[in-house]
């Protein structure tokens, strides 16, 4: 039987679990904001009218970028003094600049000291974030973002991204083809459908599944609408995502889960393509775990912390189970990182300050400060320690790992600036650098079906690029000074896209 009320918490201990959706305890509300002294006001530089080909610095048609060192998407370790030929949308060569000579006519861009990856591939992207001064008792509302979103995803260098989740699909879907008519600047979008959620919703806006009838008539209408993936959220019923799994892949689509009612073996064995946040919302290995019940969350973050281990052959036939039925995982480091106090380091959020608006930072701060006074900091940290224990140990055993930001929790998380964090805490997992970049472009590519087209920097590839002013090899934090973004051959410079949407991210 399915429960019909949602479990009560005194504060957020675990994010992670709702990851957007706790209600927290009033005197979350009382917590003082911090002055901020890094960071004086800042005021949003104004710029005219914002065209997507204002954006674009280097518009070829023919580009040579020379002396980078290049992480190809492969895996494999970086290669030195490379240069990358672009002749309209596709890379046409690729070598070490001795041997590479660009065809007359070719731009020459002079590069030495600097990174080349190619474009990231986000797999947990929104196009919605927490909407300022919410989650003191109130319903947690969330602002669309189709203005600040596409821009501060392709500023990073995101020129992929699956929407995993959509509160308002029809802005998505209208966004994507305004985006492939080059009508504004963001990155290539897979649009997923709204959220298959069962019974009793966390988000006021999703429709609520009445049964497995209901689920398959949802996913062939947004289908019809055009999306191109779909997500079962955390209530649905064994039968409800069954029906879901089984007419998307009629379509030929593929289905994620960020579940909690359903364990992860149970969904692997129904046929489900994809699975977010890892481990810790897995919530199979609860003791007191009923059928078809999303169990209490602090209860099943409790004991989790307190006794899996990865060694635990639970864990580890879970694990084969995936492998098995080629079940990929979604990697949201970051999501689970902002529950840890004083992480990420506030001197590392300066563009962030920026990017927003004020009263989204200091929403953000709120929730920051309050995790600094609360006592159980250990557990956030010791379950954050076994989803990276969980991600290597998957990726040893054969699974297909991707990664994406989730731009929800209480703030601060924003559209590529979270991808970067990611990126980073990836590498303090133990993924060297090309794995890192692995993870967030080739893999995702593979599944979603164009490792043929994205994901890697090869002749005859697509012409998306992500160009770094540093030397990401020795210094992760690299991947946060994005100069140029190559996306279909045209070079969009990533501080005029930044610029043009200063001040905006969490209002528009």
């Amino acid at each position: 039987m399915r429960s019909s009320k949602i479990p009560s918490h005194k504060l957020p201990i675990q994010l992670l679990f709702y990851i957007s959706l706790f209600i927290t305890h009033q005197s979350y509300s009382q917590t003082q904001v911090s002055s901020s002294p890094l960071f004086p006001e800042s005021t949003n530089r104004l710029i005219g009218p914002v065209r997507a080909d204002a954006m674009v610095r280097e518009p070829g048609p023919k580009i040579a970028l020379e002396h980078v060192t290049l992480f190809d998407g492969s895996g494999g370790p970086p290669r030195y003094d490379q240069t990358i030929v672009i002749d309209h949308d596709k890379i046409v060569a690729v070598g070490s600049s001795r041997d590479v000579v660009p065809s007359s006519g070719t731009k020459i861009l002079n590069e030495k000291g600097k990174t080349l990856l190619p474009g990231l591939i986000g797999m947990h992207e929104h196009l919605f974030y927490p909407t300022a001064g919410g989650f003191r008792g109130q319903i947690a509302m969330y602002s669309e973002q189709g203005d600040s979103g596409p821009m501060l995803y392709l500023a990073a260098g995101i020129t992929t991204a699956r929407t995993a989740g959509s509160i308002n699909p029809y802005l998505d879907l209208n966004l994507r083809q305004a985006i492939e008519k080059g009508r504004e600047a963001g990155p290539d979008l897979d649009v997923t459908g709204p959220y298959l959620e069962g019974s009793p919703t966390l988000q006021i806006p999703n429709h609520e599944l009445s049964g497995p009838e209901d689920a398959k008539r949802t996913v062939m209408y947004w289908h019809e609408e055009g999306v191109t993936s779909f997500k079962a959220y955390m209530h649905i019923t064994p039968s409800e995502l069954k029906a879901s799994i089984d007419t998307a892949h009629q379509f030929g689509a593929k289905i994620t889960g960020h579940l909690c009612s359903v364990g992860f073996s149970e969904a692997a064995e129904m046929g489900i393509d994809n699975l977010e946040h890892g481990i810790i919302v897995d919530t199979e290995f609860y003791s007191k775990k009923q059928a078809d019940v999303c169990p209490d969350f602090e209860a099943s973050a409790r004991e989790m912390e307190q006794s899996l281990e990865m060694r635990d052959p639970r864990v580890l036939k879970m694990i084969r189970t995936l492998v098995e039925h080629h079940v990929a995982v979604t990697s949201t480091l970051d999501i689970f990182e902002m529950e840890i106090a004083d992480e990420p380091p506030l001197e590392s959020l300066r563009t962030s300050h920026d990017a927003m608006a004020a009263a989204s930072w200091e929403s953000y701060m709120k929730g920051r400060n309050f995790n600094e006074s609360r006592k159980d900091g250990s557990r956030s940290e010791q379950l954050l320690r076994i989803e990276m224990e969980f991600e290597q140990e998957f990726v040893r055993q054969g699974g297909l790992l991707m990664a994406g930001c989730d731009p929800t929790g209480f703030g601060g998380v924003l559209p590529g600036f979270g991808d970067q964090r990611e990126m980073e805490l990836l590498i303090k997992t133990g993924f060297s650098p090309a794995e890192a970049v692995k993870i967030y472009t080739s893999n995702a590519a593979t599944y979603l079906g164009k490792q043929n087209a994205i994901g890697r920097v090869a002749v005859g590839m697509q012409a998306d690029l992500l160009l770094l002013d540093g030397d990401f090899e020795h210094d992760s934090s690299v991947i946060r000074k994005p100069e140029l973004v190559f996306k279909k051959g045209l070079g969009y410079d990533s501080e005029r896209l930044f610029e043009a949407v200063k001040g905006e991210a969490g209002l528009r």
